[in-house]
């Protein structure tokens, strides 16, 4: 299926590793323009020699960014380097198992700093552009904790939420423009972090059956009965953004592998 996206430049927030990585790895192989974003020089070197590798069959176009879009400077400093780019991934985000009780007010800043602030101070310029040019594509990396919060994590969970409200609010600046703002919502999704996660509450069981052990006691509505491959979702990611999604627009786009029971 021809995604339109050869030539569309497309900048993905800490596509270093996890998710992103995987994001940035799908818009690349379906011939976009990636910008490969990440805090050191070396974390983006890596991230793009590993994308290298993985589709060396594949005419690449890949740029650089390092920068922590976590801070108002770094944001700052990836709109002067790239003012004016096609597609805007806001999939930067942190998460910490620590309860309500002991989530600091330090906690809370940090969090909505590094998981909200980081988009909107992106899209605030990106997509201004993008109406202005009738096109482009604007998708938040939310999570299933947005609608399903988990009580381990609340600020977490509140942050993902305040994306869905985020993303709806400036879908509807794009009326009548060839505009999306989406976001996907991932479920449990094996990255490298996860699974470290994960191995360290089961340190008597094999990876595998840790993660399956993971699953079975704290996502038991699971529908996949598994974690999801990051590839999963960057697949995802890549549609939502093509020509192919143009009428999937303020949409909440739900990834999570049937976890949360929810008909709508």
């Amino acid at each position: 299926m021809e995604l339109g996206l050869k030539g569309k430049v497309a900048l993905v927030t800490a596509s270093s590793g996890g998710i992103g990585l995987e994001i940035a790895k799908s818009l690349a192989e379906a011939n976009a323009t990636v910008i490969v974003n990440g805090r050191t020089q070396k974390s983006v070197d890596n991230a793009i020699n590993l994308i290298k590798v993985a589709l060396s069959n594949v005419e690449l176009e890949l740029l650089t960014l390092v920068a922590d879009i976590s801070t108002k400077n770094g944001c700052n400093e990836a709109i002067a380097k790239y003012p004016d780019i096609d597609i805007l991934v806001n999939n930067l985000g942190i998460y910490e198992s620590v309860g309500f009780y002991n989530e600091t007010d330090e906690d809370w800043h940090r969090l909505f700093e590094t998981n909200v602030m980081s988009g909107v101070r992106l899209s605030r310029s990106y997509l201004e552009k993008m109406i202005a040019k009738k096109t482009g594509r604007v998708v938040f990396i939310s999570s299933e904790s947005a609608i399903s919060p988990a009580q381990e994590m609340v600020h977490y969970s509140a942050t993902k939420t305040m994306q869905l409200g985020i993303s709806r609010a400036l879908a509807e600046l794009t009326k009548g423009t060839k505009v999306t703002v989406n976001s996907v919502l991932p479920g449990p999704t094996k990255t490298g972090n996860v699974e470290k996660f994960v191995e360290g509450l089961y340190p008597e069981l094999s990876p595998d059956k840790a993660a399956d052990k993971f699953i079975k006691e704290n996502r038991p509505s699971s529908l996949i009965q598994r974690f999801i491959n990051p590839k999963e979702i960057g697949d995802i990611v890549t549609f939502v953004c093509s020509e192919r999604a143009s009428v999937i627009n303020g949409s909440n786009i739900r990834a999570d592998g049937g976890l949360v029971r929810s008909a709508f």
